[in-house]
């Protein structure tokens, strides 16, 4: 058995040391939020927060993450009304949407480490792939996220 706090709930579940987070987020949690793209650690759709990072879900262990706090989108804020998901809204940036929830938790652990980025470091911080080509949108996003969490 490995026990995890996820979205600040212990779950204990029974699977082998080496499964990945995304599928004991997904199968054995049961929340659907999280998304699989590539299986690589490479598109960014499985992205949620170990210990407040960004973490590509899909290629991380889950013994690798026992004690620790995961977050994934659900969790980032169960109303909705997290400075960055309202942004998204009123920025229009999804387009398909699949992405998203991994672009929207890439952007927290940014906006935690930085509260003000440059469009370099959005730039340099979102390696998440956006198949739609919304990245525009996604930078607009961040920075009205950014002005909201500054005004507090």
């Amino acid at each position: 058995m490995i026990t995890l706090e996820v979205n600040n709930q212990v779950i204990e579940i029974d699977v082998e040391p080496d499964t990945p987070l995304l599928w004991v987020i997904r199968e054995k949690a049961g929340l659907q939020g999280t998304k699989f793209g590539c299986g690589a650690g490479v598109c960014g759709a499985c992205t949620v927060h170990v210990d407040g990072l960004a973490t590509r879900s899909c290629i991380t262990p889950v013994i690798t993450v026992e004690g620790k706090s995961v977050t994934t989108i659900e969790g980032l804020s169960p109303n909705g009304d997290h400075p960055l998901q309202k942004a998204w809204r009123e920025e229009q940036v999804p387009q398909c949407g699949y992405c998203q929830s991994g672009q929207i938790m890439a952007a927290a652990s940014l906006l935690n480490q930085n509260p003000n980025p440059s469009d370099e470091e959005i730039n340099q911080s979102m390696t998440n792939i956006c198949r739609c080509g919304t990245h525009q949108r996604i930078r607009n996003g961040i920075k009205k996220a950014s002005e909201e969490i500054r005004k507090g």
